[in-house]
């Protein structure tokens, strides 16, 4: 199992606006191309106050190919949107991780 990990430190201003919209529109998308067979959305709660809260976007894959896929196909569509709505109120970086 691939799991692919975003985490987002989202500003406090848009935080119920963003998580309403990865509750029931980005994540939906995400997991309707076919290709992410879970998923998980959670807080951090060990913050440090930096101005936002950050959150942690789980999609787990059935294997790296199946990862591959989604990164070539929708991957970019997807970051567009978000960033297309939230320009400038979050910054995010990406981890890989597999199943030991």
């Amino acid at each position: 199992m691939i799991l692919y990990n975003t985490t987002y430190s989202v500003a406090n201003e848009v935080e119920h606006d963003w998580l309403h919209w990865m509750k029931t529109s980005h994540i939906p998308a995400m997991l309707s191309t076919g290709l992410p067979i879970s998923h998980k959305l959670l807080r951090l709660l060990t913050e440090i106050d930096n101005g936002g809260v950050t959150y942690s976007v789980q999609l787990d894959f059935n294997a790296m190919e199946d990862y591959f896929t989604y990164q070539s196909l929708h991957a970019d569509e997807m970051q567009q949107q978000m960033h297309d709505r939230f320009a400038n109120q979050f910054v995010s970086f990406d981890t890989l991780l597999e199943d030991a």
